[in-house]
């Protein structure tokens, strides 16, 4: 399947995730921090203190990237590392840490993709109400101009948020991630709009403190729906179920996305919600999205499962989901596995939103460990990726404009409210003694990127 030229294939992780040295060298707590000591909060109730270590081992994380032949990587700037109070003095020691990073990745010619906020907040920012504060809004501007000051010299592209469609309602609503508040409706919408706007004045603080030029972008994520058939009714059912169904309207990318590049709300959600819907100050809808145009440039997007929708016959929506077969493949995170979701996602929010695409995360939960050759095995992760990719690949051919995959993760990690039980990396980590090893899908990928997709 054909691929562009420019075609940047990557592996991403992330700063909570991933980097450990969560109370050295001046960093203070995030949310996550404060969360995992919650009983219950975690899976296997481990904390991210030392995660994979990647703080102090990033140098031969790096060599490993090489090794596998990333072109890119994407990961994450640790706010409470820059300013362990959210706000205020700047952590020297934490800047440098990124300093070194980036120019490692440089050395070994792969592209740093920054995010300036993956779900790490400073706990002093929660402890002074969080993305509930308004006033988050000027404190994120301040960190994303201080991140940029230092590294957008080198540093092309940036994602100013990461899936705001997980943080704010599993975050907010319903208590299952950090910092595990629970709210109505009403609020975590709120809290949406408070995050548009620190988007747009990250944007902005982005692109006045790079000293070369940028792309700006934002990660989203959110339920993409396949067409049970090519029917004309099947399709605009999918389009609906995919943007406009009101039921989980904070899972709905169209709430995010609309207002950013489209410059309002979705019409059909601000119907169905009635007296939930935020409260919006005159000019806000001016400054996410003003009429010059969107303030962000490429729309990066996270993909792992789906569902498949026909048309309804009756009935109150337009759309039925359509089961999965009995022994339909899944993974250990018991999500189906659904291939066709990387053709019809890039392709409806090309329709929608006319930006460059980057599938930003994508990988597969598997049950993996070092086999008595010593080779960690997962055949079912590198069938994943082919039948994945080949259906991306599709896309691209009939003109969609996706520029780069991240397979995720780089390695296995810490995986936030699951902690150590779920093991979705190309590299292996004994977590007891943080050895790496190169999976078989590793090698399968590094054969991908160097043949430039002729392996599928």
């Amino acid at each position: 399947m054909p691929f562009p030229a420019s075609f940047h294939w990557g592996a991403c992780g992330s700063s909570v995730c991933m980097e450990g040295a969560a109370q050295i060298d001046g960093r203070k707590p995030s949310i996550w921090d404060t969360f995992a000591l919650r009983p219950g909060a975690i899976a296997d109730g481990t904390q991210p203190t030392t995660a994979c270590d990647h703080y102090h081992r990033y140098a031969p994380d790096v060599a490993l990237m090489r090794q596998v032949g990333l072109r890119a990587y994407r990961t994450a700037v640790a706010w409470p590392r820059v300013l362990p109070d959210g706000t205020g003095p700047v952590n020297a020691a934490g800047l440098d840490f990124y300093d070194r990073l980036v120019d490692a990745l440089l050395a070994a010619d792969i592209q740093p993709y920054l995010d300036l906020y993956h779900w790490d907040l400073p706990q002093a920012l929660e402890d002074g109400g969080g993305w509930g504060n308004p006033d988050i809004v000027s404190w994120y501007a301040d960190f994303a101009q201080i991140v940029v000051a230092r590294l957008g010299d080198r540093v092309r592209h940036w994602y100013v948020l990461n899936e705001p469609q997980c943080f704010v309602p599993l975050g907010y609503l319903t208590g299952e991630h950090a910092p595990g508040r629970r709210g109505s409706l009403r609020e975590a919408l709120q809290i949406t709009h408070t995050a548009l706007l620190a988007v747009a004045h990250a944007s902005r603080a982005v692109r006045a403190a790079a000293v070369k030029p940028v792309r700006v972008g934002l990660v989203s994520t959110g339920a993409i729906r396949i067409p049970a058939t090519d029917s004309p009714a099947d399709l605009a059912a999918a389009r609906w179920a995919m943007f406009d169904d009101p039921r989980k309207p904070l899972w709905r990318c169209s709430w995010f996305l609309d207002p950013l590049i489209l410059g309002r709300y979705p019409q059909a959600l601000v119907q169905a919600l009635g007296q939930d819907n935020p409260t919006i100050a005159p000019g806000d809808l001016e400054t996410i999205r003003p009429a010059s145009g969107p303030l962000i440039d490429m729309l990066g997007f996270n993909c792992y499962t789906a569902d498949t929708v026909a048309a309804a016959p009756a009935g109150d929506y337009p759309a039925q989901a359509l089961p999965h077969p009995p022994g339909h493949p899944r993974s250990d995170w018991n999500w189906p596995v659904t291939p066709a979701m990387m053709y019809w996602g890039p392709r409806f929010l090309h329709e929608r939103y006319q930006l460059p695409l980057a599938i930003t995360e994508c990988g597969l939960s598997n049950l993996d460990w070092v086999a008595l050759d010593g080779r960690v095995h997962d055949p079912q992760r590198i069938d994943f990726y082919q039948r994945y990719l080949s259906e991306l690949g599709r896309a691209c051919a009939q003109g969609v404009p996706v520029e780069a995959f991240f397979a995720y993760s780089l390695m296995d990690d810490w995986e936030c409210d699951q902690g150590f039980t779920r093991r979705m990396g190309l590299i292996h980590v004994d977590f007891s003694t943080q050895a790496r090893t190169l999976k078989d899908s590793a090698h399968w990928y590094r054969n991908l990127i160097q043949t430039h997709s002729r392996a599928l």
